[in-house]
């Protein structure tokens, strides 16, 4: 079975996430208590889909709920190469 990629919204959840990423720094994705020092926090991730979802255009269709998902998943990716990167430059 195919995948659904909506380019569209994945372009605007990226978009959105390298704006906040910009503005709060990586640690914004971040949980802040725990045992984990470099959790990512769900809920910050589900931000960033929506508002791309809120923010498309009135006259596209809702997405499909795969489409969605892909696009989480491609935010996560994203967030734990920047995660393992910055655990790599702290020597962790």
């Amino acid at each position: 079975m195919a995948d659904i990629i909506d380019l569209s919204l994945l372009a605007d959840a990226r978009r959105y996430f390298h704006k906040l990423l910009d503005a709060r720094g990586l640690s914004y994705f971040l949980q802040k208590e725990g045992h984990r020092l470099f959790h990512i926090e769900p809920a910050k991730v589900e931000l960033v889909v929506r508002t791309a979802i809120r923010t498309r255009k009135g006259s596209l269709p809702d997405p499909h709920p795969k489409a969605v998902e892909h696009c989480r998943q491609e935010i996560r990716r994203e967030l734990i190469r920047r995660v393992a990167s910055a655990m790599l430059q702290t020597g962790l």
